[in-house]
């Protein structure tokens, strides 16, 4: 079962650079089936509930996003894991592009 994670109603702000995913002896990792290189890139995603910061995953192209501009994500994947007693949810998306920024709304 997957989990996607819906986004259209949530403020999404690259907050650290898109860097290469990497192993435990420092080489970026690459997606099993299709070899291509992947990037972590972490964002704060904010909605009426408040904000959380996400590192997000994606695989290919380096995402051409920088720090402080709106981003949208496309097919958000939540991938609950457990490893040696540690657990938490890692997230996946097919693609990381820049938005335009929302518009404010007045009071």
């Amino acid at each position: 079962m997957r989990l996607i994670v819906d986004t259209s109603d949530k403020q999404v702000t690259v907050t650290k650079v898109s860097e290469e995913k990497t192993d435990q002896n420092g080489r970026q990792r690459t997606e099993r089936n299709t070899g291509r290189p992947m990037w972590s890139t972490q964002v704060f995603v904010l909605d009426n509930d408040g904000g959380e910061i996400l590192t997000i995953t994606t695989a290919g192209e380096k995402p051409n996003v920088k720090v402080g501009q709106p981003v949208t994500v496309s097919d958000l994947e939540a991938l609950p894991w457990a490893t040696n007693g540690r657990s938490g949810v890692a997230f996946r998306a097919a693609e990381l592009k820049a938005s335009a920024p929302a518009a404010v709304k007045s009071a």
